[in-house]
This record gives structure tokens, sequence and C-alpha cells, in this order.
């Protein structure tokens, strides 16, 4: 998976435009989660000014992002959650 996801990418923000890519497409959203104690929904997941993977977590008409590596997974994990746990990897993370 991480040969896949920086396949051709030379410099650490080609990277994480690679881990973006394929985070976004293969990790299945919208999917409810706990943050803190608190049911949201991840709506989507963006790429932050400054290169962070985020989830965009929803409750009501509030939003707020969150790290994907600080987003706390529900069980079962939504599919291409593996796609998180290889970028963890992949940074030393996890």
């Amino acid at each position: 998976m991480i040969e896949e996801a920086t396949v051709d990418c030379y410099t650490d923000s080609e990277r994480i435009m690679g881990w973006f890519t394929v985070i976004e497409e293969h990790l299945a959203v919208p999917f409810e989660t706990t943050v803190l104690g608190v049911p949201v929904t991840v709506e989507r997941i963006e790429l932050a000014r400054d290169e962070r993977i985020v989830a965009v977590c929803g409750r009501g008409r509030d939003r707020q992002s969150l790290p994907i590596l600080d987003l706390p997974l529900p069980t079962p994990p939504p599919h291409g959650a593996d796609w998180i746990a290889a970028y963890r990897r992949w940074l030393g993370a996890g």
C-alpha cells in the first residue's frame, strides 16, 4: 500500500498528495464515529493548507476538521480504513 500511495513521488509534498488521493479514493464516507464522547459524521477527507490530511466531521450545523491520524475509527471500521493504518505506518505513527 505504501508503494502504491507514493509511486512516482519525489518530494514530501508529492507523497502527502499521493496519500491524500488514495485515502480519499478508498475511504467510504460518510460514516459515524465518536470524538471526545460526541457522535459525529465524517463527511469527507480534505488536504489542509499545511499539508495535513484531515477528516471533516459534522454534527448538526457544526463542522470541524480533525487530523486523520487523530480520528478515532468506529468498530467495525469503514471500508478503506486500512489506508489510514498504512499512512500511519509510513509516518512512523503507528
